[in-house]
């Protein structure tokens, strides 16, 4: 919304502050300033110049005349590229020495085989709006030729642009902004709709009927004799390029500048093209519109339509038909400049009052916000249509010489707005702090309140407001509170946080967490934020056979993607789209992991209650939702591609592989205090030779390995990518208390070569070992493979380094012996496996 600053000030008086004052003050009460346009450096001499004669020059790319100006002094040859002007008409011409906003110096110079001995300018030349559409012309009786344009122009009144919440609707308009800035400077207002005087009219203007509720109230009022090719008043136009609108006609500027400055949105009917009663009625299939834009338009049933015997006349809230558009000029290639019909017409005015949703929706659906359906979609002030009528009435009896018809239709009526009973220093109590006495009525009365004081029945003085017609937001106590802080001031209101109660810091299982994290980050990892949703094709993608539990997810009923539309039960979808997102932006070597919660749902799902909204729900309600949710345990997951190692002047580097997978899954598990065991396993989407399977104790608590080729091949991915993820909520909490004991004794390492099965896992062999070496046996640790002739065909060595120590003793080379050669035994009893000779 953009305003002038002298229109505001109409409404305050000479309270209006310089612009960037004004602006603060709209920023106090919680409006958000966009800009503030002031006037570009502009310097003479710009003066009112008339178009006697042009010539038109042929054999161009687009259209140039040649024209003869009279600017006061002499008669000008000017080339101009506009053509919405005509012989006689007033324009502003901008003489040689002039400098326009840019800044563009004018002069004369040649072109077209003629001097143009200045500039014929536009409304966006002078820095008076966005429209370049064609020259601005002046209207009859604005100056005379060689009059100084710049007081004419205005071209020294500042422009504040608004950005205006959906919430603020009634900020849609002169009236609304004004009140506004009145509260915020807490100075007089005057409401521009109680200048309107709405005399009594007797009889309707035109036959209305209302059969659809998506139209409460529907005022017409009638104008005859309007003569549809007098131009609006120039400082009318002013104000319409100010507020960014180009002006058209005396009707069409009428209706807009008096939406601007009340907020309701008009529409002007050609009276002779209207047939018959005027019917609000919702679309019925196979119903079409042309609209006033000159296009089709094949309407929903759910659309509100203005209509008469003829069919539909206009699409209610949005843009009105062309089978009733008003004629204001003839001969015109783009009717911006009025003509001489030798006629008058009888205008019919509209002021309605429609659904914000309906409205909304129609919008949308067509693809046609309007200035109408902008200010409609936000809650219109039902109480302005007779008002709005009334001033657009007497501004064209004024303007174009029409004459008020006997008559006013208002059909339906205004909603009414229920009293809000408020305790009077609620508004202290939710601030903190004791505002001056009296301070809550007064700002309540200033937004429009009807404010009345009672007692209620625990002694306590109560406001009773009833909101205005305007303020439909205004439901609650919560809302008249944050009106009577907004307009104190916010900045009023004391900032100061609040004691942090005694408590134990971080749960177990958070500080778990942030160790998981910082463990990984340490190690080279990056932290990601992954998209939490997954498009089903990612289960054919990953290879899941069709009764794989990860493909049983819940459904998002309004995803933020719609291909992406359920919630994911495993994290690794998410972490492998950011792998692949970050190699198309040209990262290689990648190391990603991510600690979050997936969604798995029950196997027999439970009903989720909708309890009632007006109160707590009862202890069978709260067990059902309970029982409802689906269980969302924490799992961490990593990815890797490329080299895990860089290459350089060290060495050729190393590739990320599937021990990379595991080694982050140990120190994920190191980090929560326990103790991974790592066994074969085959699992989709992981290559099912390169696949691991994580326990703590006996239980699996997740997966690492290399990703399946095809998985890589589908999903895009870098060859041999690698990936692990773990259950952290299904590994014990460790209990760290009390700390570990750490032996001052020193260790004795023991190796030993076992010649064993090539289908036995080096894990396992490393577990029987462990089980089998006893308390004493510290870590084991496989440092060489071999296989070859000296162990036999089908068969491997695998050596391992045996860590004994005691606690309490210096333990002595037999007891270590003794201990590997049980470890040894145990190895032997599982898995056939043998010393090597």
């Amino acid at each position: 919304m953009r305003v002038p600053l002298s229109w505001l000030a109409e409404h305050i008086g000479e309270a209006t502050p310089p612009a960037d004052e004004t602006a603060e003050a709209f920023v106090r009460v919680g409006l958000e300033i966009e800009d503030v346009h002031r006037p570009e450096a502009l310097t003479g001499p710009v003066v009112v110049g008339r178009v006697l004669e042009f010539e038109v020059l042929e054999g161009l790319k687009k259209p140039i005349r040649w024209c003869q100006v009279d600017v006061g002094e002499k008669v000008r040859g000017i080339i101009c590229g506009a053509s919405n002007f005509a012989e006689g008409d007033l324009v502003a011409v901008a003489l040689p020495g002039a400098v326009l906003p840019g800044p563009f110096p004018i002069s004369s110079r040649k072109t077209y085989g003629h001097v143009s001995d200045g500039m014929i300018a536009s409304a966006k030349e002078l820095g008076l709006g966005s429209d370049h559409a064609g020259i601005l012309v002046l209207p009859s009786g604005a100056g005379e030729p060689g009059d100084d344009a710049l007081p004419l122009l205005g071209v020294d009144d500042p422009v504040v642009e608004l950005a205006i919440t959906p919430d603020r609707g009634y900020c849609f308009s002169v009236r609304g902004l004004a009140r506004e800035l009145a509260a915020s400077l807490d100075v007089d207002f005057t409401d521009p709709a109680a200048r309107v005087d709405v005399p009594a009219a007797e009889g309707d203007a035109w036959p209305v009927a209302l059969p659809d509720p998506g139209c409460a109230r529907f005022v017409a009022r009638r104008v005859d004799g309007v003569d549809p090719t007098a131009p609006a008043p120039w400082w009318m136009q002013r104000r319409l390029l100010a507020a960014g609108m180009r002006p058209i006609s005396l009707i069409v500027d009428v209706t807009n500048y008096v939406m601007l400055e009340l907020g309701q949105p008009l529409h002007a009917y050609d009276a002779s093209r209207v047939s018959g009663q005027i019917v609000v009625r919702r679309a019925t299939a196979g119903e079409t519109l042309v609209t006033l834009d000159d296009v089709e338009r094949r309407l929903d049933p759910d659309d509100l339509l203005i209509t008469d015997d003829s069919g539909p006349i206009g699409l209610a809230g949005v843009m009105g038909g062309a089978s009733t558009e008003i004629v204001t000029a003839a001969g015109r290639s783009d009717g911006t400049a009025p003509a001489d019909t030798g006629g008058r017409i009888d205008v019919l005015i509209e002021a309605a009052h429609f659904d914000q949703a309906v409205i909304a929706r129609a919008a949308r659906r067509h693809k046609l916000p309007s200035e109408a359906s902008r200010r409609f979609e936000r809650v219109v002030d039902p109480q302005l249509p007779p008002v709005a009528a009334e001033r657009a009435a007497q501004l064209l009896v004024e303007h174009g010489g029409g004459t008020l018809a006997a008559g006013r239709t208002d059909a339906g009526a205004a909603p009414g707005q229920a009293a809000v009973r408020m305790p009077l220093d609620l508004p202290d109590e939710v601030a903190g702090l004791t505002y001056a006495r009296g301070a809550t009525v007064r700002r309540l009365e200033q937004i429009g309140c009807a404010v009345d004081l009672v007692t209620g029945d625990d002694g306590r003085a109560q406001v009773v407001a009833t909101p205005p017609s305007w303020r439909p937001d205004l439901a609650q106590a919560a809302d008249l509170v944050e009106e009577v802080l907004r307009l104190e001031g916010y900045d009023a209101i004391p900032s100061v946080l609040p004691a942090a109660p005694a408590g134990r810091g971080l749960t177990p299982a958070q500080q778990r967490k942030r160790a998981v994290s910082r463990a990984l980050a340490e190690s080279g990892y990056v932290e990601v934020l992954p998209f939490p949703f997954v498009d089903p094709s990612t289960w054919d993608a990953f290879g899941l056979p069709a009764e794989d539990v990860r493909r049983r997810t819940v459904h998002v009923l309004n995803p933020l993607d719609a291909e992406r539309a359920e919630l994911a039960t495993t994290l690794l979808p998410g972490l492998l789209d950011t792998l692949v997102r970050n190699r198309s932006r040209g990262s290689g070597d990648l190391a990603l992991f991510h600690v979050g919660q997936v969604v798995l749902p029950h196997a027999n799902p439970v009903p989720m209650p909708d309890p009632d909204v007006a109160g707590r729900p009862d202890d069978s309600e709260l067990a059902q939702i309970e029982a409802a949710l689906p269980a969302q345990p924490v799992h961490v997951a990593a990815v890797l591609a490329g080299e895990r190692e860089p290459r350089g002047w060290w060495g050729p580097g190393r590739a990320a592989g599937w021990a990379d997978a595991v080694q982050a899954a140990r120190l994920v598990a190191q980090a929560a205090g326990v103790e991974l065991r790592v066994s074969a396993a085959a699992l989709p989407p992981f290559h099912p030779g390169r696949c691991a399977a994580l326990r703590v104790g006996d239980w699996i608590v997740g997966h690492a390995g290399e990703l399946h080729p095809k998985v890589v091949e589908a999903l895009g991915l870098p060859e041999r990518t690698c990936a692990m993820e773990l259950d952290l909520d299904a590994i014990p909490l460790a209990d760290g208390r009390p700390a570990p004991r750490v032996s001052p004794y020193p260790p004795i390492a023991v190796d030993v070569a076992l010649v064993a099965d090539s289908a036995v896992p080096a894990a396992e062999l490393a577990d029987a070992l462990q089980d089998g070496g006893g308390a004493l046996l510290e870590d084991v640790r496989l440092f060489d493979v071999y296989a070859g002739e000296q162990v036999g065909e089908g068969r491997r060595s695998l050596a391992f380094t045996l860590r004994f120590r005691a606690s309490d003793r210096t333990l002595t080379s037999e007891e270590a012996n003794a201990a590997r050669d049980e470890a040894v035994a145990l190895a032997g009893q599982r898995h056939g496996a043998s010393l090597r000779a």
